[in-house]
């Protein structure tokens, strides 16, 4: 399915947010587009004041770094929405389980209602594990890896790998975007963790604000499964309801 121009610049945007710069032979080989389109692309981003244009490629404005992506940042959006996301998978959580949480606002809603129960959590966010650590009565299982500071998670090969050996009942995941296609990260490291936990766990929920519905990022992290359940607050659109239907993925709308 062919990729709108809006659609594509999101992509870029997202790429030059995680790797501060790009370079525009880069950004064409990436996303499989023309120099030229590139360069309209961020011609658009200059005129937002979300790039700067330089010779041969463009990097993130610094004050804009942060806007929708730091953690700190990002928890303080779409608040309402999280929490009646959280309390939804806090009822279906039950003592004694081994869970998996990766990094994100909406997962670390999650984590917050979780406090109260007794779980074995596996998580490779730096916040969420310190939140565990200071108030709950849960056992804490943090991932190695490289760290990516902007969101205080963990992710490469050691993350990885430390799944292999781990079983889990159920895994909570955050997403960077929702489509027919399936679900989506702006990270490629952060998708292959979460694949591996998809792999490590019984059942999995994805978890999304209604801003995630609709949008695509950098990598497809999967397609719809049976054993994934997608849980969000927004309005869910009669093609995404059908789709999900027939793949077997569950919905939850809170």
């Amino acid at each position: 399915m062919a990729i709108t121009n809006k659609q594509r610049r999101d992509l870029i945007e997202g790429y030059i947010r995680d790797h501060k710069y790009a370079d525009l032979h880069v950004l064409a080989k990436t996303f499989d587009t023309s120099l030229s389109t590139v360069r309209r692309a961020l011609n658009d981003l200059e005129a937002d004041g979300i790039i700067r244009r330089h010779h041969g490629g463009a990097s993130l404005v610094e004050n804009n770094a942060t806007s929708g992506y730091d953690f700190i940042t990002q928890d303080d959006t779409n608040t309402e929405d999280k929490l009646r996301i959280a309390d939804y998978v806090n009822s279906v959580v039950q003592d004694g389980m081994t869970i998996m949480i990766d990094g994100g606002t909406t997962t670390y809603a999650v984590a917050k209602a979780l406090l109260t129960k007794r779980l074995v959590i596996v998580t490779n966010s730096l916040p969420i594990a310190a939140l565990l650590n200071e108030v709950s009565a849960c056992e804490t299982v943090v991932t190695g890896g490289t760290l990516y500071n902007r969101l205080g998670v963990l992710c490469g090969p050691l993350c990885e790998s430390a799944l292999e050996e781990m079983n889990a009942d159920l895994a909570i995941v955050g997403c960077g975007g929702l489509t027919e296609e399936g679900i989506w990260n702006s990270n490629a490291l952060l998708a292959s963790f979460q694949r591996k936990m998809i792999k490590s766990s019984a059942h999995t929920l994805f978890v999304a604000d209604g801003s995630k519905l609709g949008k695509r990022a950098l990598t497809l992290t999967t397609r719809y499964e049976p054993n994934l359940t997608v849980v969000t607050s927004g309005t869910v659109d009669k093609s995404l309801r059908t789709r999900l239907r027939e793949a077997g993925t569950r919905l939850v709308v809170c």
